[in-house]
């Protein structure tokens, strides 16, 4: 009769290859249990879950787990919020049709679709805390890091009056025991806060004049819709611009561009947006005229108001290029991935400060008191 050796488990062979063998000299045979995989390496880490599910559910553009929203293409490749916004944007650049990275399908912010499943299943992924080390759940990681980690940098209780230093939680109170900066001199105290105060000053004008220019009479919001164009030069680069619009019984147009100084701006990841202000009527006295871009309240575009100033001649009917105050390349992109810009949100405020208008206000507040 045929003799079976015993496996590592006696219940089942668990994965075994048959091997017979005629050594036994009564002519039976032996039939041995021989695993085809090799044995496992000692100190390999095999791959657990978290990891296996971490590269399914990246993003197909930067190859990282999305920390936003998170899209995909008719085909169900994923992509973050970031990258789809950059696809869109740069084919908008190039004058072409924004594909998927991976099958080549046409995605656009109408057939492209938010994955809420996958949103949530990687805000329940580990992530490693950049400080310690240890696994969190990424929708935890961020406040980990910011309040509860001992390992995160912070800076001196001092550094308002000059102290540079910064290092981990759990040594900044050994620092501010051994810290020079509480017995600096007022003198050189005085000179730091001079700073801060300088900075301050700054902000304080900036909301200030926004403020006094808003309590001015006459003034024009207007809800402006910019198309697209193309230049006529070799490389049609891209510029958008509104249609006409009424203000102090005038027409005017406003026009944007990307990347003023550059010949290609597809060609770069970083990406500005100016704008200009073009008087399209004639005049025949000069007119004072601020401007800015206001942030509406259901906008979700974040940008900080800039006030600009022209004063508009029979000669000089165009504003210079001026930035739009948008903080990051990242909103210019979204921008740039709707098919128009719309200052529905954002109203464009146009404020005409002649002189003889403001005088015409301070006497009315006269009047008033």
């Amino acid at each position: 009769m045929a003799e079976v050796l015993p496996s590592s488990s006696a219940n089942e062979p668990n994965e075994a290859a048959i091997k017979e063998e005629d050594d036994s000299p009564s002519g039976s045979k032996k039939i041995k249990l021989t695993t085809d995989h090799p044995t496992p390496v000692e100190g390999c880490k095999t791959e657990n879950l978290e990891y296996r599910l971490g590269g399914i559910l990246c993003c197909a553009v930067c190859l990282d787990l999305p920390k936003t929203a998170i899209y995909q293409c008719t085909n169900g490749h994923l992509m973050c919020a970031g990258c789809f916004s950059h696809l869109l944007a740069d084919a908008r650049l190039r004058d072409e049709t924004a594909t998927c990275p991976n099958c080549r399908i046409e995605i656009s912010k109408i057939s492209a679709t938010r994955n809420l499943a996958v949103e949530k299943a990687v805000s329940e992924l580990p992530s490693e805390c950049q400080f310690c080390g240890k696994d969190y759940p990424r929708n935890l990681i961020s406040r980990h890091e910011q309040s509860l980690c001992n390992e995160r940098i912070t800076i001196c209780r001092y550094s308002r009056i000059g102290c540079p230093w910064r290092g981990p939680f759990h040594e900044h109170a050994e620092h501010e025991k051994v810290c020079q900066f509480p017995c600096t001199t007022g003198a050189q105290i005085l000179e730091v806060l001079d700073v801060i105060d300088k900075k301050n000053q700054e902000e304080k004008c900036l909301y200030d004049s926004i403020f006094d220019l808003l309590s001015y009479e006459h003034i024009v919001l207007n809800d402006l819709q910019l198309k697209p164009y193309r230049t006529d030069e070799f490389i049609h680069k891209l510029y958008y611009e509104s249609l006409r619009f009424s203000a102090f019984n005038y027409q005017w147009v406003v026009k944007t561009r990307i990347n003023d100084f550059q010949r290609d701006p597809a060609l770069s990841c970083q990406r500005e947006m100016s704008y200009q202000l073009s008087l399209k009527s004639k005049i025949s006295v000069p007119m004072n005229i601020h401007y800015m871009v206001l942030k509406g309240p259901s906008s979700d575009i974040k940008l900080k108001a800039r006030i600009y100033k022209f004063e508009f001649t029979e000669l000089e009917n165009e504003a210079p290029y001026v930035k739009l105050p948008l903080l990051n390349t990242a909103e210019c992109n979204r921008l740039l991935a709707a098919r128009t810009i719309s200052f529905s949100d954002e109203n464009f405020s146009i404020l005409s400060t002649t002189e003889f208008q403001v005088k015409k206000f301070l006497f009315r507040n006269l009047n008033n008191t």
